[in-house]
């Protein structure tokens, strides 16, 4: 059983009331605000774990919820537990290459990889809520079968792909490696795997991309510069983090245009509008790839959502600083998913729906912490709950993030 979307692309759906001008018009040239710069090291003297996307008083708060038959995280719970990413019989395909083309064409390895590291994290968050051994040895025998065999990601794919995968793998490891006390001997193996094949092929960004590769790159490696210990590459990837958000989600505080992406070729407002698929009017809320689709643009929401949510784990809370461009950004697309008419000067009258399923990150965020009225969203996320998986790397955030407090 699947709970992802047709052509692996999400259906995601984020909201907000937002309120936006009724007929916006063209901004003239001006110069657009700098890019976001960290301004100390963003990495904490001593890494807080279990600390990638959830962290040990996330995790229990969902055991309480779960053993308490309480919804909407039992329903989450079952629908994890039905799907075969928790099967107790799966058996992992790994490669030595995993070659990944142009949307996965060829695909020789990338769905198997994805959905391997989808279900050790998903054996790793059953461990976690029945304290039932086989699932923690179900998710590293998946995850000591891929560090036994994979040395490399190739073809124009092979960066989103070590992001997609990059990004699942140190989930599962974390909660492995700091609840399960039955022993892994071959962490280090693993450890060493991230190190190895991942993150330099993350670190590095591919910014003439549309910007959800970066975003979902940085995922990775920020989740695994968290599993290492490693504060020089978080650093890193925090400050790439820190300078495309302000590139990809658009304010009108940013000035008539948006950032140009940093790192980057792009340097005039034409390639900037080709760049944002020939939108020329901007207003809150807009990303980089609306006017392409909202599945990859859901896709970047989601990876922007998971390092937020790391980052806070890790002692820096950045959802004050980007709560305006996060909530705009969730109410504008969410308006349109929920089937608000698209107007004539928005993607020329036609956006392609289909945001995902990472709602819950967000929502929670800025409504059950920092207590931002967001109507669409709740309306969205309640009304698709339990979110499953679009079979890449958004998995089962109802059951980790549902009003968690902590």
């Amino acid at each position: 059983m699947r709970f992802g979307i047709p052509a692996g692309l999400a259906a995601l759906t984020l909201g907000l009331a937002v309120t936006l001008l009724p007929a916006p018009t063209s901004a003239a040239p001006a110069e657009p605000a700098a890019p976001v710069a960290p301004a100390r090291p963003a990495a904490p003297a001593q890494f807080a774990h279990p600390g990638v996307l959830s962290s040990r008083a996330q995790l229990e708060f969902v055991r309480t919820q779960v053993q308490a038959g309480r919804q909407p995280w039992k329903a989450a719970y079952d629908q994890m537990l039905a799907s075969t990413y928790a099967s107790p019989t799966r058996t992992a395909k790994p490669r030595a290459v995993v070659e990944c083309g142009s949307y996965s064409n060829p695909n020789l390895g990338c769905s198997d990889e994805r959905e391997d590291a989808i279900a050790a994290y998903s054996h790793a968050l059953a461990w976690y809520v029945t304290k039932d051994a086989a699932h923690a040895r179900k998710s590293i025998e998946l995850m000591d079968a891929w560090s036994a065999i994979i040395k490399e990601h190739t073809n124009s794919n092979a960066p989103l792909q070590s992001g997609w995968a990059g990004s699942t793998w140190p989930r599962a490891a974390e909660i492995i490696k700091h609840t399960y006390t039955g022993g892994w001997p071959n962490q280090g193996r693993f450890a060493t795997m991230l190190r190895e094949v991942y993150l330099p092929e993350v670190i590095g960004g591919k910014p003439n991309s549309n910007g959800n590769w970066e975003l979902i790159m940085m995922d990775a490696a920020v989740g695994i510069s968290v599993h290492l210990d490693d504060r020089a590459s978080y650093d890193k990837a925090m400050g790439i983090y820190l300078g495309r958000v302000p590139a990809y989600f658009y304010l009108a505080s940013d000035g008539a245009q948006p950032a140009y992406p940093p790192r980057s070729n792009i340097d005039t407002r034409s390639e900037l509008i080709d760049y944002w698929h020939g939108q020329s009017t901007f207003v809150d809320g807009l990303a980089q790839e609306t006017c392409r689709d909202f599945g990859h643009t859901g896709m970047a929401i989601a990876a922007t959502m998971h390092v937020a949510e790391t980052s806070r784990i890790q002692g820096r809370d950045l959802y004050p600083q980007f709560k305006d461009r996060f909530r705009h950004a969730l109410g504008f697309h969410a308006k349109y998913e929920l089937g608000e008419a698209v107007p004539s000067w928005l993607c020329g009258g036609k956006v392609v729906k289909g945001i995902g399923p990472a709602t819950e990150v967000g929502y929670n965020a800025l409504h059950t912490r920092l207590g931002v009225t967001m109507e669409n969203t709740r309306r969205l996320t309640e009304g698709r709950r339990p979110a499953g998986t679009e079979n890449h790397f958004e998995a089962w955030e109802t059951l980790t993030h549902a009003a968690n407090p902590n």
